[in-house]
């Protein structure tokens, strides 16, 4: 059996070295959109976090931030960050949590020992680090109550902080899950403008509470949450990601 991980159309994915466009910047997200997830991002570089070597937790941060938001709305939050997919399947499939399929299953390596060899999937035999599973840094559903599958998926965004850069294959890959190339959207921290990200909550604070239509006000909270000008969760933030098998 290949190894290769079939593409959408059934075929052969491109592999590393082929080019996918895909849209730079803040021009493909909606304003609401750009608000949450620059406030995350500028939030996250302010105050990232350090790791034992000294690196900081840049990435982490905004995934624990949008985690911490989802579980604030009950798990209904749009914005789905480090969901799996199981790229042999065409289209990728997320890999949710069997009681709550609106969450990412919580434990990549046990679900591997557990379903990887299903015969009904035809997947390959598992090996590590060949692309079988991708991990996009957030993704946008149109509709928070169903799982992410590929036709619930509005974006798929990668952030980048600085001396970061996407990995052989990975906007490809990222084309796949979305099913469109123009859904993937490359954001770096450097298209965020921190210091009009900071003045605008400051004024959304001040009419955040009943002047506000009901929709808006909803945004303006979430992006006041991320950063952290609202109180925490109870317990504190989740744990780092664990890195992939």
């Amino acid at each position: 059996m290949s190894d290769r991980v079939p593409t959408t159309g059934g075929g052969m994915s491109p592999g590393a070295g082929t080019t996918t466009p895909v849209s730079s910047g803040l021009s493909r997200l909606p304003p609401p959109d750009q608000s949450v997830l620059c406030s995350a991002i500028c939030k996250c570089q302010s105050t990232p976090g350090i790791g034992k070597d000294g690196r900081k937790l840049n990435q982490v941060c905004v995934s624990g931030r949008l985690k911490e938001l989802d579980k604030l709305l009950s798990g209904r939050s749009p914005y789905k960050p480090e969901v799996n997919y199981d790229m042999t399947q065409a289209p990728p499939e997320p890999i949710m949590d069997s009681e709550d399929d609106t969450q990412p299953h919580g434990w990549l390596r046990g679900w591997i020992d557990k379903y990887w060899g299903d015969p009904e999937k035809d997947r390959p035999n598992w090996k590590p680090k060949r692309g079988y599973i991708r991990r996009p840094d957030v993704v946008i559903v149109n509709n928070p109550n169903r799982s992410p599958y590929q036709d619930n998926i509005r974006l798929v965004v990668e952030i980048k902080f600085p001396n970061d850069d996407p990995t052989d294959g990975q906007l490809e890959a990222y084309a796949l899950i979305a099913g469109d190339e123009n859904k993937v959207v490359l954001l770096q921290a450097a298209d965020c403008d921190c210091n009009e990200v900071e003045e605008r909550e400051r004024q959304a604070e001040e009419k955040v509470e009943y002047t506000l239509p009901a929709a808006e006000a909803l945004y303006t909270l979430i992006r006041l949450y991320m950063r952290g000008r609202l109180p925490p969760l109870p317990g504190g933030s989740p744990a780092p990601v664990p890195a992939m098998p």
